[in-house]
């Protein structure tokens, strides 16, 4: 594998498209250290140190990188970008204009991404606001008595909200740059350089606390044993045959070749386990702006905050297991299948095309999907149940939990497989063999 890395920085055009694509991650994590205006680096720095982030603020802190809890120009990170592209893909359900966008082929994606664009915007706008809302109200950092802004006024405040998000409108030009002209997508690139900024960090925090050295060791080998479990699970995919029947068009023949359907066993990817965290937290959050002494955010602080509480771990499961039906049936239709393979008269060996293959294809992905949402149920809660047991803080349970190992893991993946194909084209061994 390191002399087909090697081979890829000898093959000139290659070599370029890495190089463009580690300078682009590099500008991404240098925006995360520029304090956005208006806001005392000093301040933010101490209150960060004392406090940390928690609950839905650390899971956006991840995405970001930590540039969020620094209030950097790119505190909002990639997040108001993947939640407008969720948001899109769920809207083809909802608007028949937007399902009907998608059958259009590259004219009809091209003005369903100007969509998220658009959304994209309209997220950062409102993201900023309420982050900045929170840190000026005392609450994004509690316990703190400093300031973060120094300067309260309306025009400091709006200057603050525009400069966030045309930081956000900056990360998502980078990320189509990368996937233009780099290797790899650019948007999943820029989650991975964010995800793996916080390793460092959170190592250390494991490592110098009481028996950091057992610890350390412990978390290395669960994260090799999950990384194994994700790397065999995400590799694996059910086939199914098609066969084509041979036709005259025109005066050619075509037809009588046989392939088939690969259905992922996790086809909804770390959707669910991000819905999932993400509904989770709003009722801490929620919480955070109420009184410690009322009935309810004791409630919630003892059920919904801890993540060992059993209703916690409950409710958890049962949302990445719903999620994962949900986000699939979304994501692939049978019948939409079926009608393509009719179309070009493919069938499913002794399967009649038409209405029994979908519900064949249903019925299949129906029980891939039951494996591939308890599987992301197992490894969404086996590294929080273990950080919980080993006493590990909250900071390194989001850097090494199960959503974090599950992006790192799939986009790696994908982007070695990017350039075992590049490789491939121009004769070379691959990575892959």
């Amino acid at each position: 594998m390191l002399s087909a890395f090697a081979q890829a920085f000898r093959t000139p055009d290659l070599r370029r498209k890495l190089l463009f694509t580690l300078g682009i991650m590099a500008i991404f994590r240098l925006g995360s250290f520029i304090p956005a205006p208006g806001v005392s680096y000093s301040n933010v720095q101490q209150c960060a140190a004392a406090a940390g982030g928690a609950d839905l603020l650390g899971l956006i802190n991840l995405f970001s990188g930590g540039a969020l809890l620094q209030l950097s120009i790119f505190a909002l990170g990639i997040m108001p970008y993947i939640t407008a592209s969720i948001i899109t893909q769920l809207l083809r359900v909802v608007i028949p204009r937007f399902e009907v966008l998608h059958k259009e082929g590259q004219a009809g994606q091209a003005k369903l991404t100007q969509y998220t664009r658009y959304l994209t915007i309209f997220l950062a706008v409102l993201q900023s606001t309420t982050i900045i809302t929170v840190a000026s109200s005392g609450n994004l950092f509690p316990g703190c008595a400093l300031p973060i802004f120094p300067d309260e006024s309306a025009w400091t405040l709006v200057l603050t909200i525009l400069t966030m998000t045309a930081g956000t409108g900056l990360i998502m030009w980078l990320g189509e740059l990368i996937t233009e002209r780099g290797v790899g997508n650019g948007m999943s690139l820029l989650i991975l350089t964010s995800i793996a900024a916080s390793f460092p960090s959170a190592m250390w925090s494991i490592a110098g606390g009481d028996n950091g050295v057992a610890k350390f060791l412990a978390v290395v080998i669960l994260i090799l044993l999950i990384t194994l479990l994700v790397v065999f699970v995400e590799q694996s995919q059910r086939r199914i045959p098609v066969q084509y029947a041979k036709r005259m068009v025109g005066r050619r023949m075509y037809g009588g070749s046989s392939t088939y359907i690969p259905l992922k066993i996790n086809m909804a990817g770390v959707i669910p386990v991000i819905f999932a965290s993400s509904l989770l937290a709003l009722p801490t959050l929620a919480g955070q702006f109420g009184d410690a002494t009322e009935g309810w955010v004791q409630w919630v602080s003892v059920n919904l905050a801890d993540p060992g509480a059993p209703l916690y771990i409950a409710i958890y499961a049962l949302l990445i297991i719903f999620f994962a039906y949900f986000y699939t049936s979304i994501t692939f239709n049978p019948d939409e299948v079926a009608d393509n393979m009719k179309r070009y008269g493919g069938f499913i060996p002794g399967i009649r095309a038409g209405r029994p293959t979908a519900e064949y294809l249903q019925y299949v992905i129906s029980r891939i999907t039951t494996a591939g949402a308890l599987y992301l149920a197992l490894v969404a809660l086996i590294p929080t149940l273990a950080f919980v047991a080993m006493n590990i803080d909250q900071q390194a349970g989001f850097a090494f939990g199960g959503t974090s190992i599950l992006i790192v893991v799939g986009v790696g993946l994908q982007t070695v497989k990017e350039i075992d194909s590049q490789l491939q084209q121009r004769h070379y061994e691959g990575f892959l063999r």
